[in-house]
Order: structure tokens, then sequence, then C-alpha cells
């Protein structure tokens, strides 16, 4: 074997069927890769066509025949041995083989490659390893989206074949985000001995240099454990993993759909003030419009709560009540009903329109601000606990462009405002009375009280609703698993057995008629991605867990 040489790993953000920006881009990776004189170049699977075409390519075959096209002009923009990631009609991963102005070589499966001596093993997949076995290093290109899971399955994965095999693996894995779909990055390389020798950069383009003759950069990453049981003593390192990859997604999702300005409602509540604070980071604050729109239910405190959150984030700010709108649509509304009544019986005895009406009203600012700005979308800023609860309006707070934490449940989303109020450079951003505030959307009066209706009192515990959600996810349970499990908030709270039944029956039930919203929801980032489920939002749900009975 020939002394091994300089390996280039190109880490780029590909954007989704825009091959001519991702070869421009890949030209210019391998371009930098060959004034740093390396041997090899690799690009991350499918880079040229990015990630999220699945069925589009068979829509428009034509896009498949361009991809020669591309592969050949990259070829003549450099010289250099370089590896660049396609796929075909059905979206099957396939490299293409350049140098010095031709195209060597295709591969679509696990093959080995020589290159001045070296065997290298392509691993396209975990399928066929017996390749290994007679190259000189491993190259593994399968992609690995954001989540714990996700990181330690692949460092399982490394450093089994580095211990098995006693070679040198390289895995190449891209950055950004599509839709819900977003990738952390941090393509790393191990030795024989299972060493980290090089580690690229965590949600960040970057050319990562693997010097097998000298000293290699090995970036930071974020790393947080991966617990056995529900906690809420959250990391502050799981939640600048979740803030990175909202922050990555947020910026993506606009750029590429070329969209600059985000305009959301400023409740003075929890779920819009984080939202607030991450588009103002990703999009800067002359980009972000905050509105509020108090009722006759909203307190001084939601206001003034909104007003200062909005200064200390530098962001537009304005206050318009949704009185009128919502009179005169309630108005139109009893006549209506009044008629349909006579036609059909079975009107609620608790009517939920008015809570409704008032949703919608403030969905129609925004809308009405998106649509009279250029370049601008409503941000919907329901989150992972409410949204499987179906405590949520369509085309009210459901209603937007994107949904930036749709995958935070809301213990975690406390955990992450204080959060970001000490890591951010602006301190203290966010007020301590909207962190200490029991959320709830100041819709309705509650009865008993009098007083605003809390959304705990409408729904349970938040303590308890998040982790009925981590046994879902986390831990595959049914909904007799979790009758028989002992919850941390039954372990810190004094409730009985007929308690637990109720909020656990109140959850699957309401998860279940709320299937039909989660298929409407805007899109949103996924944070820790399944590892054996097909992406897709609420994919519990879809997987046989609305299949229950209550007993």
């Amino acid at each position: 074997m020939n002394m091994l040489k300089k390996i280039a790993i190109a880490q780029i953000n590909s954007v989704c069927g825009d091959f001519q920006t991702n070869s421009n881009k890949i030209i210019d990776f391998l371009q930098k890769a060959e004034i740093s004189d390396c041997a090899l170049a690799i690009t991350p699977e499918k880079s040229l066509c990015g990630y999220g075409l699945n069925d589009t390519l068979k829509k428009f075959p034509y896009l498949v025949n361009s991809i020669p096209n591309y592969i050949k002009e990259i070829a003549q923009k450099t010289k250099l041995y370089s590896l660049i990631g396609y796929c075909d009609v059905d979206y099957n991963s396939i490299y293409a083989l350049v140098y010095n102005g031709k195209v060597l070589k295709t591969i679509s499966q696990n093959s080995i490659i020589e290159i001045e001596g070296i065997k290298y093993a392509i691993i396209l997949n975990q399928s066929d390893l017996s390749c290994i076995k007679d190259s000189d290093i491993c190259i593994y290109t399968e992609s690995y989206p954001v989540g714990i899971e996700n990181k330690q399955k692949l460092d399982k994965f490394l450093t089994k074949i580095s211990d098995e095999y006693k070679k040198t693996i390289i895995h190449i894995n891209p950055v950004g985000a599509t839709d819900s779909l977003s990738f952390d990055g941090r393509s790393i390389a191990y030795n024989s001995n299972k060493q980290v020798i090089a580690r690229c950069k965590s949600f960040d383009e970057d050319l990562g240099i693997i010097d097998f003759n000298g000293n290699n950069i090995i970036h930071d990453e974020i790393k947080y454990a991966n617990k056995d049981c529900f906690d809420l003593n959250y990391e502050d390192s799981e939640l600048e993993y979740i803030y990175r990859t909202v922050l990555q997604g947020v910026k993506d999702y606009f750029q590429k759909c070329g969209i600059k300005r985000a305009v959301l409602g400023l409740s003075g509540g929890l779920d819009s003030t984080v939202c607030a604070v991450i588009l103002t980071d990703a999009l800067g604050k002359e980009n972000v419009f905050g509105v509020s729109m108090p009722s006759k239910l909203t307190s001084a405190e939601s206001k003034s709560d909104a007003k200062i959150l909005a200064q200390n984030l530098g962001i537009g700010f304005s206050e318009v009540t949704i009185k009128p709108m919502f009179e005169t649509t309630s108005e139109c509304f009893n006549t209506l009903f009044g008629n349909v009544e006579k036609f059909w019986d079975g009107r609620y005895k608790q009517s939920f329109t008015p809570d409704n009406i008032q949703a919608r009203s403030r969905a129609i600012y925004l809308w009405g601000i998106a649509n009279e700005f250029s370049s601008c979308i409503p941000i919907a800023t329901s989150d992972k606990s409410e949204a499987y609860m179906g405590y949520a309006t369509i085309n009210g707070d459901m209603s937007g462009g994107f949904a930036p934490i749709l995958d935070i449940t809301k213990t975690k989303l406390f955990a992450l405002a204080r959060w970001l109020n000490k890591s951010r450079k602006e301190k203290n951003a966010i007020p301590e009375s909207i962190i200490l505030k029991k959320p709830g959307a100041e819709l309705a009066i509650d009865p008993n009280t009098g007083k605003t209706l809390n959304a705990e009192d409408a729904l349970m515990p938040y303590e308890f609703m998040d982790e009925i959600i981590w046994r879902i996810e986390k831990k595959q349970e049914t909904y007799s698993d979790m009758l028989n499990s002992e919850f941390v908030y039954e372990k810190q709270n004094n409730i009985s057995q007929e308690q637990k039944k109720e909020w656990i029956n109140k959850f699957f039930k309401r998860m279940s008629g709320a299937l039909y919203k989660a298929t409407i929801m805007p899109p949103s980032i996924i944070t820790n991605y399944p590892t054996n489920i097909k992406p897709a939002y609420f994919q519990p749900i879809t997987s046989g867990h609305i299949n229950y009975k209550i007993n």
C-alpha cells in the first residue's frame, strides 16, 4: 500500500432541487481541496440533488436526465480525484468518481475503488460490508439526521468498523435543513484504534482535511446524555442542540424558499416569546415584526410583556385590538347558527366558537401583513405538547408558513427560555414574568374561578403530559403500558390512580381526535429525528398508537 495522503471532506449544505447552485458549491469546495494538495475529495450523498426530492424525480424525469451534464461540468472544473454524491430516479444514492475532466466510474452499491495504489471501500449502506476487509481505508456515506439516538447509532457503527476490521473509517454527513429534515454535519474520521482523528463543524459548512501525516482539526461537538427515564432537568448541552437545530431550520427554510421576513403574534406567553427570540437570531431583528392583538380577556400584564419583549429584541412591534372583528363575526354567526339549529339538533351546550373566532381574527391580521409586505410569512407558534392534544385552532394559532417550535414540548420550552436568557449575547431578553406565568390562551373564562382559563386546567399538568409524549416517542409505550407504569409526576405529587387514568384517557382520546390537525400543520423542524420510523410529524400516532382501548 502506498502512503495515505490527505483526504478532503466537503461538508456542504445543498439546496433541494437546485442542481446548479449545488454544482457551483461543490466545485468551489473541490477547488479549495485541490489547493490544499488533497489526493481525494468527498461530498455528502445526494449533495448534487439535495435532500427532500423523493418522488419528485419520478414526476419530472428531465431532472434526472440533466444530472450527467452537471457531473461533467464538475469534473471539468477540478483535476482532483473526487467522489460526487447524487441520486437516480428512485432517489437511491449514487456516487460518481471524477478526475481531471473525466467521469471514471459510477458507484451504486458498496464496492472498492483504487486510487494511486490505495484501495477505498465505498460504503453506501450497511447491507453488505464484505468489501471492507480488502480495502485500505473505508468511506461511509449514509446520512444521519439530527438526534441523540442517531449520533449514538452512527458512532457505534463507526467504532465497530474501526475495531473489528482495524481500518480507518471516514463518515461524510451533510449539514443544513429542508423543511422538517435537518442534518448537523459533524463529519468524522476514526483511525484503526477507534480514536477520532478529525471532526468537521456542527451545524455549519466545512472543508475537513484529513492529513494522515500530520495534525488534524477536531472540532467540538454538542454532547448530551441519552436518558432512559423522563427527566425535567434538561442539560444545557441538550438545549443548545435544540436551539442550533431550530435556528438552522429557520434560516434554511427562509433562505431556500426565498423568504426574508416573518410576522408573528406576541401574546405575552411562552410559545410566541421563544419563537420571537429564535426568529430574531435567525433572520435579524430588522426582519421580524411582532403584533399584540388583545381581546377583552387579555390581561394588562400580557400586553406589557409582549411590548417589553419586542423592545428587548429590537424587533418591529404594534398593538391592535381584535374586538371589532370578534363582535362583527360573532353577530353574523349567531344568525347562521339559529338557521342551522332548525335543521339539525345536537348543538353543544358549551360553545367554543368565541375561542376560535379570537384565534382566527388574529390570524387574519398576520396574513394581512404577509399579503401586504413582500417576502413575508406568518409564524405558527404551536408547541408539541398542545399540538399532540389538539389544543390549537385550525386557521388560528396553527396558521402560518412555518412552525419553529412544533417539535418542542412545553416543559422543554420553559427550560429553553431560561437557557436563551443566559446564553445569548442580549442577556435576559425574555421578561421573567413570561417564564413564571402559567400558560393560557386567554380565550375564555373558567366558570369555577371566574378568571381566564388556564391551559393545564383544561388539559392536565404539562409535566405529566410531556412524560406521556416521551413514553410514546422514546419507549413506544401503549395506553396499557402507561397505566401500569409509574410516572415521575406520581412520585412527586399525591395523585390517585383514578386521576392518573383520567389524564391518560384524555390524552389518548384527544390525540386520536387531533390527527386531522396534525396533517395540516405548517412545516416544522424535527429536533430529535427517530431512527426507526419513516419521516413524518406525529410519527407515533401514525404507527399504531391510536389503536387503544379505554377501560
